[in-house]
């Protein structure tokens, strides 16, 4: 039997995808330009949105170009020293960094330069080595996968800021949770953030998605278009919802029940446990609502429209709830309003 082209890993790139076109070139073609305007995108969305998948799309993108060098760095240890340690390791480069008189031996990366004082400041060294880069017509991307606001995060931020201010040819792409990524952003000596452009993954398109399924799986017409309306565009619904039909051969009962089982313990149970009382007794009065009619909702909950705003607000750049209707939320994930309603009446029955 064919491997099954669908993943029910986060984060992994599938043999089955469908490319958000537009965000890729966006971020691909300001990058690339003579003259960019912005050397950092921020992508934000709520979890399975596909903000790692399309920052993988980005780097295998550019690694394709000769003069693009490309690293990702963990935010939970020290990114500076991690930074040049990954580029001093590759031979070419560090051929480069001793050329240009580099020594970098204070680290214990091995590059000594007889008779040249070795560097002891890691953000002098890094203002170097990529000076150096660029001396050989070569741009660096960093890319920082689920950002949070630490220390590491920060300093690394700052020195990437002097870097751009240097005039050096280095580009930022971090993902990560909004409220992760506007902690950051918040940050006083971080404002040039504040102003990098945060680009928020929004559903896929159902027509696209129920063409895969048709091509992929086999199923018919009328039963790919239901598929795809039950996952309401969440790429990782996308993912799972065909990991499953492909399993079985197509859609039925066994396979909405896996579908929603996963969904619920490897996704909404962390979602949930992140939201607050009030953002749960929002989510609640508007899963048991008829159709999401905003008025019908603050009466439920005994709230006027300036109490009720800001968790909408919240909710909205959380990713959970869709507002583009004037006066209607709904929820953007599958079948979430299932979960919300079992959770909060087995709260009660405790």
């Amino acid at each position: 039997m064919p491997k099954n082209p669908y993943t029910l890993i986060f984060g992994k790139e599938p043999l089955q995808m469908i490319s958000r076109t537009q965000q890729l070139m966006m971020i691909v073609e300001e990058f690339t330009s003579s003259m960019p305007s912005q050397q950092v995108f921020l992508i934000s969305g709520v979890r399975g949105s596909g903000k790692t998948v399309l920052m993988t799309e980005v780097m295998k993108r550019l690694q394709q170009q000769e003069e693009w060098i490309t690293v990702e760095l963990n935010p939970s240890r020290d990114m500076l020293t991690a930074l040049a340690s990954k580029l001093s390791s590759n031979d070419l480069y560090a051929r480069i960094f001793q050329k240009a008189k580099i020594n970098l031996s204070f680290f214990g990366f091995g590059l000594e330069v007889s008779g040249i004082a070795p560097i002891t400041d890691v953000e002098t060294a890094l203002s170097k080595m990529i000076g150096a880069l660029r001396d050989h017509g070569k741009r660096l991307l960093i890319t920082v996968d689920e950002v949070v606001n630490t220390e590491y995060l920060r300093i690394f931020s700052s020195t990437f800021q002097i870097l751009v201010r240097e005039d050096l040819p280095v580009f930022l792409l971090m993902t990560g949770l909004f409220e992760n990524i506007r902690s950051l952003q918040d940050e006083k000596n971080l404002t040039f953030l504040y102003r990098a452009p945060r680009m928020e993954l929004k559903p896929l398109n159902i027509g696209t998605i129920a063409a895969n399924y048709r091509n992929t799986i086999g199923v018919g017409e009328s039963e790919s278009l239901h598929m795809a309306k039950l996952t309401k565009g969440y790429p990782f619904a996308f993912q799972v919802l065909g990991f499953f039909a492909w399993e079985h051969g197509g859609m039925n009962q066994t396979v909405l029940e896996e579908y929603q089982r996963y969904l619920e313990e490897y996704v909404y149970e962390k979602i949930w446990s992140e939201l607050s009382m009030k953002d749960r007794q929002l989510a609640y009065a508007v899963a048991i609502s008829e159709n999401g009619k905003i008025s019908e909702i603050r009466q439920k909950l005994g709230i006027d429209t300036n109490q009720f705003n800001p968790y909408r607000k919240r909710l909205i750049q959380k990713g959970i709830l869709n507002g583009d209707v004037r006066g209607y939320v709904s929820f953007t994930l599958p079948l979430f309003e299932k979960y919300v309603v079992e959770n909060v009446e087995d709260a009660d029955k405790d």
